[in-house]
């Protein structure tokens, strides 16, 4: 027998083996170690001058009123993730970031969020472009497009770790949206979108996944998706998002989701036109 009939002897036996039990009477299950190198892949390079210059959170070593900001909303959030109340939320560490109306700024928030998170020294974060509908985080964050969600969902793609993607920032990793579909509710609603939410949920325990999802008013998708997370941000635009909309856009949220309201691009200075301030937590009746 040939190396290389001896190579392929070997990879087919250990794939019969998986399949088997062990003498325990277990069934084989992949080690951490194996999912760990399955989210193994060449780092997307994010674009971090130009987000820098739009007034993204690129640490560099220096404080910002926004990078404060951040750090006090992430700390009720990551407080809701990990302490006494996760045990009152289901996927108590998949938190939604949304808003009424487009353009009131919920990806600048889900994408700040996530990069304040990724400078903790103990937690992870995965950010995942939700808003199926118009995509947008690839284009800020200034990377190629790359299969993602809808590819999953369509079965295109097989395993989740193919759609999961490192970045060149320490502990963030990153899932498209992926090209939109006509059938983007049904495929969000579908019960392998639900084991998706499950699965990003429970499997690293130090992990907060942020979805940046569509608007609420008019998508039907942002509600089926608010069903499957623990926490919700909804971002309120100074000066031009009413109480009317804030109301509409909530009232059909799940009662039992830890609700967080955003105000975004407050005027604070001449030298901070656009930023970020405020963090509202409980009912928003």
């Amino acid at each position: 027998m040939s190396i290389i009939e001896k190579a392929l002897a070997k990879q087919q036996s250990k794939a019969a083996q998986k399949s088997e039990k062990t003498e325990s009477g277990e069934l084989y299950s992949p080690s951490k170690a194996t999912i760990n190198e399955l989210d193994k892949k060449v780092a997307l390079n994010l674009d971090k001058k130009g987000l820098q210059e739009r007034g993204y959170l690129i640490d560099n070593g220096t404080r910002k009123s926004i990078k404060d900001e951040f750090r006090q909303i992430k700390r009720k959030l990551l407080n809701n993730a990990f302490g006494s109340a996760s045990k009152m939320l289901h996927h108590s560490n998949l938190i939604m970031v949304s808003s009424a109306k487009p353009n009131e700024g919920k990806t600048f928030v889900a994408i700040n969020l996530a990069l304040s998170i990724a400078l903790e020294q103990d937690k992870t974060v995965l950010l995942v472009d939700a808003d199926v509908l118009r995509p947008s985080i690839i284009r800020e964050l200034g990377v190629e497009e790359t299969p993602g969600i809808i590819e999953y969902l369509l079965n295109d793609v097989t395993q989740v770790s193919e759609i999961i993607y490192n970045t060149d920032i320490d502990k963030l990793k990153l899932i498209p949206a992926g090209v939109p579909h006509h059938l983007s509710n049904e495929l969000l609603a579908s019960e392998k979108m639900a084991a998706l939410a499950s699965e990003l949920a429970n499997r690293y325990p130090d992990r907060i996944v942020i979805f940046d999802c569509p608007p609420l008013i008019g998508v039907t998708e942002t509600l089926v998706l608010a069903n499957l997370m623990g926490q919700a941000l909804i971002v309120v635009e100074e000066s031009k998002t009413a109480i009317a909309d804030i109301k509409s856009a909530t009232e059909h949220l799940n009662e039992n989701l830890a609700i967080g309201l955003v105000l975004n691009k407050a005027i604070r200075s001449h030298k901070d036109l656009y930023g970020y301030y405020g963090y509202g937590y409980g009912a928003t009746e």
